[in-house]
């Protein structure tokens, strides 16, 4: 059984500045627990979880670090509807790369939506970006629900917060693509090894100023009525149709 101060501790995990303060997140469900189990990124602080999950796992369930729980303890600690199985406290990871902003990467300007970022970094995962750069008022990407739609991309994509403008202007070298309504079509003749994509808000799309900084822009054609695509999904059809990273 958890104790009253367990549960409160995991509980606080659901806000940024507890998780800033210890520099850790959380993870839920069999699928992304094992996979950051096994990643050379995160270091495993605590795991929660039922006999059934335990129990295959018999090497591990001797651990000081793994905890048997039931349904009901679980469901306390949990930050979804219907917990699964386990729950997991992990170190944020560490990152050492060998030159910053020496490849492709993409920069988010206040994306806010939880599920939106989380498929970003997965996306950016599937197409070997390694960086992503986010405006400081993006969502927290350690935040349950960012880390949930990300799995364990998580732990290998770097996202990194930064006042936007002052990134570009500290890497003149990295040409900056902008996806926008006002650009030229996206042909899938563009392939890029080197700069930075950059993606604006949900429903604002990007500020006139950053945008303005951008060497080219390009939009995605489309042939239905709908107004625009989800950044989340124009993001995977921008990388699938440029980037060589």
């Amino acid at each position: 059984m958890l104790s009253k101060s367990q549960v409160k501790y995991i509980q606080s995990l659901g806000h940024k500045k507890f998780r800033d303060a210890d520099g850790v997140f959380v993870a839920e469900g069999p699928k992304i627990v094992q996979e950051l189990l096994h990643s050379d990124h995160v270091e495993l602080v605590n795991c929660f979880a039922t006999p059934d999950w335990l129990e295959s796992r018999r090497d591990k369930y001797a651990d000081k670090l793994f905890t048997e729980v039931d349904e009901q303890d679980l469901q306390k600690i949990s930050f979804h509807p219907s917990p699964k199985q386990v729950l997991a406290v992990f170190r944020k990871p560490v990152f050492q790369r060998e030159k910053e902003g020496s490849r492709v990467c993409l920069m988010l300007e206040t994306i806010q939506d939880p599920g939106n970022m989380g498929t970003i970094i997965r996306t950016a995962d599937w197409f070997g970006v390694q960086m992503v750069i986010c405006s400081p008022d993006s969502a927290d990407v350690f935040s349950p629900k960012v880390v949930q739609a990300a799995m364990g991309s998580i732990s290998r994509v770097e996202v990194c917060y930064a006042e936007l403008t002052a990134y570009i202007e500290r890497h003149p070298d990295l040409p900056l693509y902008a996806a926008s309504l006002d650009g030229e079509p996206l042909n899938g003749n563009e392939q890029i090894s080197e700069g930075i994509l950059l993606f604006g808000n949900e429903s604002r799309g990007l500020s006139p100023a950053l945008e303005e900084l951008a060497v080219r822009k390009w939009r995605i054609p489309g042939r239905g009525g709908a107004e625009s695509l989800n950044v989340a999904v124009a993001a995977g059809i921008f990388l699938s149709r440029v980037s060589r990273a």
